[in-house]
This record gives C-alpha cells, sequence and structure tokens, in this order.
C-alpha cells in the first residue's frame, strides 16, 4: 500500500516477482489515478513470464483486478499475517512448491469490464494491450461484463480476449438494433457458465423484414440452449420479444429463480406461452411491471402465479394497466403465494371496492414486509389530478379497515407519476408524504 502510494516503481517491480501468495488483489490500490505504478506491476510481472521456467519460489497464480471493498487491503494483509503467524507455529518447517507448479503455466487475471465509453479508461487499456502481446502466457477472465455503450467492432476485439467459459454475469444495455445483435450472438453461445443475463433496450430496426427478424430472433434464442447455469433472465424494452416469446422459453435450460420482463409489448399468445414454460415453476422474483395487459384475459396470469405460488418471493405487476373487471382472476392464486414478501401492483386504475378485495386476499400472507398499491381512482378529480382532501378520507377509512383484518408491515399507496419530476409519490396509511 506505501509503495503504491508513494509511486515507488522499482520496489512494486520486486514486491510482485517475490509475492508470498498464490493471489493478489489490486484494483484497490490501482484506484489511485497513477498509471505509472500499474505499468510497474506489469513490467514485475514480465520478468517472470518470459522465464522458460517459473523460478521456484513464485506463488503467484492470480492476478485479481475485479472489484472489492475500499478497506479490502487493510482488512486483508491483517488476516494474511495472523494466518501466516498461526502457520509458522504449527510447522516450523518450510513450505516446499509442489513441483508441478514450478512449470510454465499462464498466469490467471482476473478482471471486471464495462464497456460504457468510446474509449476505455487508461489502466483498461493499458492492461488489454499487456495481454494481447502475451496471449500465451495468460489467461484473462471476467465475470461480470457490462456493456453500456461502445461500438461492437471494439467490443468483438476485447471478447476475443476473454475466456467466455469465465463469465457469470452480463447486462447489455445500449439502443442495440437486430443486426447488431447479431454479431453478439456467437459470443453468448460460448459463455457456458453465464447465470444472470441483462437486456435493455433492443430495437427492432424499420429495415428488418418480418423473415429476417424471425431468422434472428431463431439465432438468438437458440444460444439459450447452451446455457446450463442461466438462473436470473432479465429484459427491459425488448421490442423483439413481441410474438416471439415462446421460441425464447422453448430454448431455457434450466429452471429460472429471478425473471424480469419489463417494458416489453407481447401478445396474449405471448403470455399464454409464459404460463406454460416448465423453467419458471421455481421463480423467486417474477417482475412484469410496464406490459399492457388491459384488453387481455389474466387467466395465463392465474395459472402463473399458481406455479410459482410455493417459491414466488417478489411480485411486480405495475403499470400493467389492470382494470377492475381482471383483478378476480388473479386473486386465488395470489393468496396462496405465501413465500410473497414483496408485492407492487402501482399504477393499475382500480377503484375502493377493488383495492379493499385485493387487500383481503394478502391478508393470509404473513411473510409480506413490504406492499405497494395504487391511490384509487376515487382519489382523482375529472381531470386526473390527486384530489388530496379526498385522497386523505380514502386513506383513513383504509387503514381502519386493514387494521381490523391484519397488523401490516408497510403498506404504501402510490399516485399516478407527477408531469414535473416523473416520479410517483408514496404515501402510508398514516404519515403524509413519503417520497417523490
Amino acid at each position: 500500500m506505501e509503495a503504491f502510494s508513494r509511486r515507488r516503481c522499482e520496489a512494486l517491480k520486486l514486491m510482485v516477482q517475490a509475492w508470498p501468495f498464490r493471489r493478489l488483489p489490486l484494483r484497490p490500490l490501482i484506484k489511485m489515478p497513477c498509471l505509472e505504478t500499474f505499468q510497474a506491476v506489469l513490467n514485475g510481472l514480465d520478468a517472470l513470464l518470459t522465464h522458460g521456467v517459473r523460478p521456484r519460489r513464485w506463488k503467484l497464480q492470480v492476478l485479481d483486478l475485479q472489484d472489492v471493498c475500499e478497506n479490502f487491503w487493510m482488512v486483508w494483509s491483517e488476516a494474511m499475517a495472523r494466518g501466516c503467524f498461526l502457520n509458522a507455529k504449527r510447522n516450523k518447517k518450510p513450505v516446499q512448491d509442489c513441483p508441478r507448479m514450478r512449470g510454465r503455466q499462464p498466469l490467471t487475471v482476473f478482471v471486471e469490464l464495462w464497456l460504457k465509453n468510446r474509449t476505455l479508461d487508461e489502466h483498461l487499456t493499458c492492461l488489454l494491450l499487456w495481454v494481447k502481446q502475451r496471449k500465451d502466457l495468460l489467461h484473462l477472465c471476467c465475470k461480470k461484463l457490462k456493456i453500456l455503450g461502445m461500438p461492437f467492432r471494439n467490443i468483438r476485439s476485447i471478447l476475443k480476449m476473454v475466456n467466455l467459459d469465465c463469465i457469470q454475469e452480463v447486462e447489455v444495455n445500449c439502443k442495440w438494433v437486430l443486426p447488431i445483435l447479431t454479431q453478439f450472438t456467437p459470443y453468448l453461445g460460448h459463455m457456458r457458465n453465464l447465470q444472470k443475463l441483462v437486456l435493455s433496450h433492443m430495437d427492432v430496426s424499420r429495415y428488418v423484414s418480418p423473415e429476417q427478424k424471425k431468422e434472428i430472433v431463431t439465432q438468438f434464442t437458440t444460444q439459450f440452449l447452451k446455457l446450463h447455469c442461466l438462473q436470473k433472465l432479465y429484459m427491459n424494452s425488448v421490442s423483439f420479444l413481441e410474438g416471439h416469446l415462446d421460441q425464447l422459453l422453448s430454448c431455457l435450460k434450466t429452471s429460472l429463480k429471478v425473471l424480469t420482463i419489463t417494458n416489453c409489448v407481447l401478445l396474449e399468445s405471448d403470455l399464454k406461452h409464459l404460463s406454460q414454460c416448465p423453467s419458471i415453476s421455481q421463480l423467486k422474483t417474477l417482475d412484469l411491471s410496464g406490459i399492457r395487459l388491459t384488453n387481455y384475459s389474466l387467466v395465463p396470469l392465474q395459472i402463473l402465479l399458481e406455479k410459482v405460488a410455493a417459491t414466488l418471493e417478489y411480485l411486480d405487476l405495475d403499470d400493467c394497466g389492470i382494470i377492475d373487471s381482471q383483478v378476480n382472476a388473479i386473486l386465488p392464486a395470489l393468496s396462496r403465494c405465501f413465500e410473497l414478501n414483496t408485492f407492487s401492483f402501482c399504477g393499475n386504475p382500480i377503484s375502493m371496492a377493488t383495492l379493499e378485495n385485493l387487500l383481503s386476499h394478502t391478508i393470509i400472507l404473513k411473510n409480506l414486509c413490504l406492499e405497494l398499491y395504487p391511490a384509487p381512482r376515487e382519489s382523482y378529480g375529472a381531470d386526473g389530478t390527486l384530489c388530496w382532501s379526498r385522497f386523505t378520507q380514502i386513506r383513513a377509512e383504509l387503514m381502519k379497515r386493514v387494521r381490523d383484518l391484519r397488523h401490516p408491515k408497510r403498506i404504501l399507496f402510490g399516485t399516478d407519476y407527477c408531469p414535473d419530476c416523473g416520479n410517483r409519490s408514496f404515501y402510508d396509511l398514516e404519515a403524509d408524504q413519503y417520497c417523490c
């Protein structure tokens, strides 16, 4: 730590070569804005990597550049010092290297990739250039990959250097059209240990014909056949799902724990396929917020809730446009979700009577810690704005009836979105405004 803070480059080079542990967690130190010290570490590694045989006392196998807490080095160094002291007391003989470890084994470099600008930061640029020039001596591994905005030609050159088997989490949050997605698709299929996939803002180009769209979606969804570790799937504003959700669901080979499909357009047939998918029977989180269901039958949603009732802990149906006549379809299944701890139903234009009915069905859900409901329609004036005096009266009535039924841990009522700040205001049963 002192060598980094004082920029003792030659000392750093020698310390890396004499590092007595298997792993060197360097990320907290290279956050200090000095490329020179980071280059000194790489130079120290170079002196060892270029040997035909590793020096006998070299124990370093992993250069870890993943994020950890800010005080990691202080805590870790103290723990390692105590461990070394105890080991020395138990065994005074020097530890011998295993002969098999003294051969020329590639050094493993772990890094988290956040590809968010047209150009990389100087530390990552330096690292990738160093790795590229020594690809036979190194394994570049990445557990978390985030693509937040970078030309795909740059992304491709980076992915070619990474051991794709190591990737466990991927987030793609940039405005890709389908032709760009096809370039990413082959790499996705090689991420065989992927556990979490986040896709956001995928659009269908107006220049793509329906036949081309179907072909591209097929190429993409068939990659899920290779993802045998996938547990969490998040899709937000993914326009190509409309009418094609069955293609994706049929390629899932694992039981998902988390499924969020938000702000997408789905057909009623898509909901039916979702309720019939065998890979969703063990869901703990289900988020369908922002999917318009106003003109659909909610029987598929009822079947879906019945399937996941034994495991579901989080349910979000915000802004689905669910109206009074639809709510009854899901109430019996909802009341059997005994593991549910969070339920959000804001943005659905329901009446006071329907809201009371909904509350009476969630009474037996003892694990509910947070409930979010819409302010009932009677709270608004003819112009659509919240009538404060009327809402206060309704809230008092709801408070009395809820208290008669049970003692909730936390219930909040959300208004429509504010035209000024774009957020909702939330109110509990008793207090004034909670947040906006």
